[in-house]
C-alpha cells in the first residue's frame, strides 16, 4: 500500500489549496466573525421617557364608567392595590420562585392608581400607571411559564392561575391580555377572586387595567377595554 506523503506548512501545494481548505473548514465547523462594539443587554437599552408625572397622566375618576364611582388612591394604598392585582402582594413567597413578580425600583416614582367600585356586585375596576423599563414581551414570557403558582403571605396560602389570551388590546406599543383567578386555601367560594386584565406599555409607562370580581361574578371585559383605551389616550396625550 502506498504511503501518504506528509504535507508541510510551507509546501507550495498546501498554499495553493489553502483557500479551499478554509472554505471547507468553515462549512463544517462554522467560522466566528468578530463584531466591533460593546454588547448591551436588552434590559439596558434606553426606553423612551414619557413626559409628565404618573399622577398627571392617570385618567380622572370622572372618566370611569358611571357604574364605577372612582377615587384616586394615596401612594401607600396604591402600592397595596397594585400587589393585589397580580395575586401575590408585597412580602409574599412564590413557588416556583422564578414566577415572583418584579418589584418596583426603590426610590422610583410611585405608581398612580384609581379604583372604581360597583357597590351592588363588589366588583372593582382599577387603572394603574407605573414606570417600567421591562418590555411587555418579558412579562409575556414569564407568565407563559407561570400559569399556576402557589403563594404564601402572612401565614395564608392561595393558588393563582393565569391564562394569557390570544388577542391583545390595541393602542399601546406592546400589550397583553390575561385572565387570573386567586383561590385561597381557607375560605368559602365567595372569597375566590377572578380578574380580567389588560397590560400595555407606552415608552416607560406601564398601563394596567383590571376588573376584579368575587365568587361567581364575572369580570367586566367591556369596562376594561374602555378604560384601557382611555388610559392609552391619556398617556399619549391625545
Amino acid at each position: 500500500m502506498a504511503q501518504a506523503t506528509p504535507i508541510h506548512p510551507g509546501d507550495p501545494g498546501l498554499r495553493r489549496w489553502w483557500p479551499v481548505l478554509l472554505v471547507v473548514s468553515c462549512a463544517l465547523t462554522g467560522c466566528a466573525q468578530s463584531v466591533s462594539g460593546t454588547p448591551v443587554a436588552e434590559s439596558a437599552v434606553a426606553v423612551r421617557e414619557i413626559d409628565g408625572s404618573l399622577a398627571e397622566l392617570l385618567p380622572a375618576p370622572s372618566r370611569f364608567p358611571a357604574r364605577y364611582p372612582a377615587v384616586v388612591l394615596p401612594a401607600q394604598a396604591a402600592a397595596a392595590a397594585a400587589g393585589d392585582l397580580d395575586g401575590v402582594g408585597a412580602g409574599a413567597t412564590v413557588s416556583p420562585a422564578k414566577c415572583t413578580p418584579a418589584e418596583a425600583e426603590p426610590g422610583g416614582e410611585p405608581a398612580a392608581v384609581a379604583v372604581g367600585t360597583d357597590d351592588a356586585t363588589r366588583a372593582t375596576l382599577t387603572v394603574e400607571l407605573s414606570r417600567s423599563a421591562e418590555p411587555v414581551a418579558s412579562l409575556r414570557d414569564q407568565l407563559g411559564e407561570c400559569g399556576l403558582i402557589q403563594v404564601r403571605r402572612a401565614g395564608a396560602g392561595s393558588t393563582v392561575t393565569t391564562t394569557l389570551e390570544p388577542a391583545a388590546p390595541a393602542g399601546a406599543d406592546d400589550a397583553i391580555a390575561l385572565r387570573r383567578t386567586v383561590v385561597p386555601e381557607v375560605g368559602g367560594a365567595g372569597l375566590t377572586q377572578t380578574m380580567q386584565t389588560s397590560i400595555g406599555q407606552i415608552g416607560d409607562v406601564r398601563i394596567t387595567v383590571t376588573s376584579m370580581t368575587f365568587g361567581a361574578g364575572q369580570p367586566d371585559s367591556a369596562a376594561v377595554a374602555e378604560m384601557f383605551a382611555t388610559a392609552v389616550a391619556a398617556v399619549r396625550g391625545s
